[in-house]
């Protein structure tokens, strides 16, 4: 298979976190996608999820109302693996982040699928390659998307040593036609460029707190009144250039910035777990969420993400 494949029909497996948006966006695109899970009370609340969200973005002005209903009807949902990858040109596989139940995934799709189709993996954490049959990695790629992944624009995308460059090719300009911003890795590394870069600064929030030079609050004001915005425009790389390569260098020569210590799990975030506390999940983690209406507060964040791509979106369509 080219790069001038033309993939039409999509099978996404996983209803959970993830599938739906990713469901959702492909729809978008204009294919056909068929969905699979393994639980009733995940596929209800899959369909659910996909209407509500599809609304939302009729809301904002991303769909037309009358576009609504038939976004929504190109996902159909299907109980068994060998009837949702019947037919299908890529297949999405965006299950639990659990080796155990990857690999028996994959050898059901091993006995469904044909060597034409390109069998990709939402993988966040895992080395799939290792995980598959080996007779399909000639036909995988890893496309890491982001949550949620309807409204984040990035999704990374490497493929098997064994594959050829025209599927992850594919893969991108599939993606780039569903409006997303993919990015082409050289090879594989575990975490990809964004979740790598985020590590990076776990690290350094947790020194910050684990040794009290400031609150989650500090760390949040900081950060969102200085660089994540400039990165908007200027991204990391072109920031150091317009700040002068040899400013960086000199950062490095005077050891004007030393690595915290590793550390086996910060302190502050052991305190919480042992607390129970998980976030917006359990009702408080860094911050106290007691009653707040969480899918109210999710709503807003929803919207305040849409606003903040579409400028982000234009700075990229038209960079300095």
């Amino acid at each position: 298979m080219g790069a001038a494949k033309k993939i039409e029909r999509i099978a996404v497996l996983g209803s959970g976190t993830m599938g739906p948006g990713i469901a959702q966006t492909f729809a978008m695109g204009g294919h056909e996608i068929t969905m699979w899970t393994r639980s009733e009370a995940t596929r209800e609340k899959a369909e659910k999820n996909l209407r509500d969200s599809i609304a939302t973005f009729a809301e904002e002005g991303l769909l037309h109302q009358d576009q609504i209903e038939g976004v929504y009807g190109r996902v159909a949902f299907k109980p068994t693996v060998e009837e949702a990858v019947r037919g299908a040109d890529f297949v999405m596989e965006t299950i639990v982040e659990n080796q155990d139940a990857k690999i028996q995934l994959y050898k059901e799709v091993d006995a469904c699928i044909g060597d034409d189709v390109i069998l990709a993996s939402n993988t966040s954490g895992l080395n799939v390659f290792e995980l598959a049959p080996p007779r399909r990695l000639k036909q995988m790629v890893i496309a890491h998307w982001y949550a949620p992944p309807q409204l984040i624009p990035l999704v990374e995308i490497v493929k098997s040593e064994e594959a050829p460059d025209s599927y992850a090719v594919a893969t991108a300009g599939l993606l780039e036609k569903c409006g997303k911003t993919p990015v082409l890795m050289k090879k594989f590394i575990r975490g990809y460029i964004a979740n790598r870069l985020q590590m990076c600064l776990n690290q350094e929030v947790f020194y910050l707190l684990d040794n009290d030079f400031c609150t989650p609050e500090d760390i949040d004001k900081a950060v969102k009144a200085s660089f994540i915005p400039r990165a908007v425009v200027l991204g990391l790389c072109k920031r150091a250039d317009f700040g002068g390569l040899d400013m960086t260098a000199n950062n490095y020569k005077n050891k004007s910035y030393t690595l915290p210590p590793q550390v086996d799990m910060p302190a502050v975030l052991a305190r919480h777990i042992e607390k129970g506390e998980l976030g917006l999940k359990s009702g408080k983690g860094f911050y106290d969420y007691t009653g707040v209406d969480k899918q109210a507060l999710l709503a807003k964040r929803d919207k305040q993400l849409f606003e903040i791509f579409k400028i982000a979106k234009k700075f990229m369509d038209d960079p300095v």
